[in-house]
């Protein structure tokens, strides 16, 4: 949906000259009903002069009073504002990378010369003058002029730069050269990646197997430690394991030990 072009000054307009609401405001001004809130209460930042939206052509008097007698209703724009279009011309440069501009033509001189002008000073945003003297060397600065690749400075995009390239071999016949190192060294990536997988799964597998013979080992030493404690423990009638029954013999005293105990009493 399209907003006034000064949204914070046509709502405060329409805060003074109508009777809509705030939330009916907010949504033809494209603001926060907050903001609108603080516009009508003189809380905002800034003090706003009104601009009236009806002068500016952008809705009708006949909107506005229909919004005002239906508050669910929801005003509409008579025409948004006009987008700035950038006019035929050479290719903007910011300040700052201007003066980088005799660099990158240099290194496209050298590197791509089938490359036309036309071309270069599209894709730079510079002057045939100023090419032809780089080229000629009758540059007032050609001292310090080091060819450096646009792309680097911020002069222009690796794709633009391609298919510049691409569009001037064509035209001169050349066979753009294919680079063979890089798909060397995707195919040698492929396989590496390839290897790691295969190592990481057989590692998985091995993992898995080990934990498999650990719980088969715990599972069955569970099994044998019980049969061994009922084995070695012989539990009476009305007793804890270990303990002699009541009507078991009693046990003979070793030789000397009736002595001993006599001679303690006496």
């Amino acid at each position: 949906m399209a907003h006034p072009l000064m949204p914070h000054a046509t709502a405060s307009w329409l805060v003074d000259n109508s009777a809509l609401s705030f939330e009916q405001i907010s949504e033809f001004c494209g603001l926060h009903i907050l903001e609108v809130q603080a516009i009508a209460d003189d809380m905002a930042a800034t003090k706003l002069t009104g601009r009236d939206p009806i002068a500016a052509h952008e809705v009708t008097m006949e909107e506005i009073e229909k919004a005002q007698a239906d508050p669910d209703y929801r005003m509409v724009m008579l025409k948004g504002p006009e987008q700035v279009r950038r006019t035929k011309g050479p290719r903007y440069t910011p300040v700052s990378k201007r003066q980088d501009k005799p660099d990158g033509i240099a290194w496209l001189l050298r590197n791509h010369p089938e490359i036309s002008d036309a071309q270069i000073g599209k894709l730079i945003g510079t002057t045939r003058n100023t090419i032809h003297a780089i080229r000629d060397r009758t540059h007032w600065n050609i001292i310090e002029i080091v060819p450096k690749d646009p792309v680097t400075l911020g002069l222009c995009s690796q794709r633009e730069l391609d298919a510049v390239v691409t569009k001037a071999a064509k035209k001169a016949g050349i066979e753009a050269p294919k680079d063979e190192t890089m798909e060397g060294d995707r195919e040698a990536l492929i396989e590496e990646l390839r290897n790691e997988r295969r190592v990481a799964v057989e590692e998985a597998e091995a993992a898995l197997a080990t934990e498999a013979a650990e719980a088969a080992a715990e599972a069955a030493g569970e099994n044998v430690e019980p049969a061994a404690e009922a084995e070695g423990e012989t539990a009476t009638p009305g007793g804890w394991p270990d303990m002699p029954a009541d009507n078991a013999p009693a046990k003979q005293l070793p030789e000397g030990a009736e002595e001993l105990f006599r001679k303690k009493d006496d």
